[in-house]
């Protein structure tokens, strides 16, 4: 996938973009803006579930000398796909298909590794919902030493639509919870597989729990009661690895 790093400048403009169904990452306001079009502007991004920032006016001029008028709209730095694109048949593939379900991923530096990871694996895709996910930025495309620009990538609006979609293409749905009761040795992942991973604060939703086929966890031995989350994709990807391979 062709890297970028584009942005677009100015309220107008931005605005323009958004009504045009641009795929905007986030937008950046200057601090302590008012105005009706900046309201309307706000209103429309939160109701499409994109990211807003708040920052000084020297932070927004040390981005473009243009003249952004205090709004700076960041496009992807990679081409999205769609779940269009995890619908191959297992005919045309030559391994099982995996892909990953990141619920409420935030931290950048998480989603670097779980990405890095995935594409070790060789995992399939990585889907996010728009609203409440890590971007992909120069952050997390270096903690994923350039695994975000090989793997695929698929926005969705929530996590429930891309269950839905992954269940009528013949893919079996599996939660990562520590709460389960089996673990993910006891797990059958020789199938049409997607994972799916929470954040480490509030785990896998209660909705997406509740869609999932299985339950599973990793089994622990020591005091502290979980790992860190692009830990813990990382044992379950190579466990599925290892059934595989065998």
């Amino acid at each position: 996938m062709e890297q970028k790093q584009n942005f677009i400048v100015g309220i107008h403009p931005v605005t323009e973009a958004l009504e045009s169904d641009k795929n905007i990452e986030k937008v950046m306001f200057r601090q302590g803006m008012e105005g009706p079009q900046f309201r309307v502007l706000l209103d429309q991004l939160r109701d499409k579930g994109i990211q807003v920032q708040f920052a000084p006016q020297e932070r927004l001029n040390r981005l473009t000398k243009a003249n952004h008028q205090g709004v700076i709209a960041f496009l992807p730095q990679i081409e999205y796909v769609t779940l269009d694109k995890f619908t191959i048949s297992e005919k045309e593939r030559d391994t099982l298909p995996l892909v990953l379900i990141l619920d409420g991923i935030s931290d950048v530096r998480n989603f670097g590794a779980i990405a890095r990871s995935a594409e070790c694996a060789g995992a399939h895709g990585i889907i996010l919902p728009a609203k409440g996910s890590a971007s992909v930025n120069a952050d997390s495309i270096k903690t994923s030493a350039g695994a975000l620009l090989r793997i695929p990538v698929c926005k969705v609006s929530n996590v429930r639509e891309a269950i839905f979609f992954l269940k009528a293409g013949g893919y079996t749905i599996f939660s990562s919870t520590e709460r389960a009761e089996s673990t993910i040795y006891q797990a059958n992942f020789k199938v049409p597989t997607a994972i799916i991973l929470g954040s480490e604060d509030r785990g896998v939703s209660r909705s997406a729990l509740e869609l999932s086929d299985h339950h599973v966890r990793i089994p622990m031995a020591g005091q502290i009661s979980s790992l860190n989350v692009s830990a813990a994709a990382s044992v379950i990807l190579f466990e599925i690895l290892r059934q595989r391979s065998v």
